[in-house]
């Protein structure tokens, strides 16, 4: 007990690991993940009070507050409502016994400590989330100029309305033609599966 309490105290608990996934089904977060709904865990880091769980739909944080306490709570942040920004890896300097990345997944910012033995599988880590980010943003970008596209439509043709020839009908028709092709666009632009970029990026 003491020496889990010293270790809390030197900040050496909350250096994580990286687990493979041979043991994946050993860690508490396995518990939480969707599994009937085809979510697969794809990265994952355990620290002694934390573990970080990335599967293809969302980031799992079981976060603890010491590694002395059994006290934990259970986070989830999806990808299609949490944009992933500002990702950074910080290598380790020559005494430095850790490695960090640091993220944010919307508004919440994140930083983790990982043992510098595995940094290989850390820059894997690294470019799978830059490259989600990246798609997240692209994604942002035609949503907007979808919506954009759709008032000038509507507006356009409610101009058309009031002149001597009735087109309330057709007027209904365009407006739930134009709201059927939105949805669709922001289904296609609004991504909650990056199960394609982890196979591309993590080879643990």
């Amino acid at each position: 007990m003491l020496k889990r309490v010293a270790s809390d105290v030197l900040g050496l608990s909350d250096i994580g690991s990286v687990i493979k996934p041979v043991d994946y089904d050993k860690v508490d977060t396995d518990d939480y993940v969707m599994h009937e709904d085809n979510e697969k865990i794809y990265f994952l880091i355990k620290s002694k009070s934390d573990e970080y769980c990335f599967t293809n739909k969302a980031l799992i944080h079981l976060d603890g507050t010491s590694a002395a306490s059994k006290k934990r709570m259970l986070y989830r942040y999806e990808y299609d409502i949490n944009t992933v920004s500002n990702v950074m890896l910080e290598t380790a300097g020559t005494v430095d016994l850790d490695v960090e990345v640091k993220f944010n997944i919307g508004s919440t910012p994140f930083s983790i400590d990982v043992h510098k033995k595995h940094i290989e599988e850390l820059k894997d880590l690294y470019k799978a989330l830059i490259k989600i980010a990246e798609i997240q943003r692209d994604n942002a970008t035609m949503l907007k100029f979808a919506g954009e596209s759709l008032s000038l439509a509507s507006a356009t043709l409610n101009r058309t309305e009031g002149t001597e020839v009735s087109i309330s009908d057709e007027f209904k028709a365009m407006n739930e033609l134009a709201f059927n092709w939105f949805a669709q666009t922001k289904k296609q632009y609004n991504v909650k599966d990056f199960g394609d970029v982890f196979e591309r990026y993590i080879n643990n």
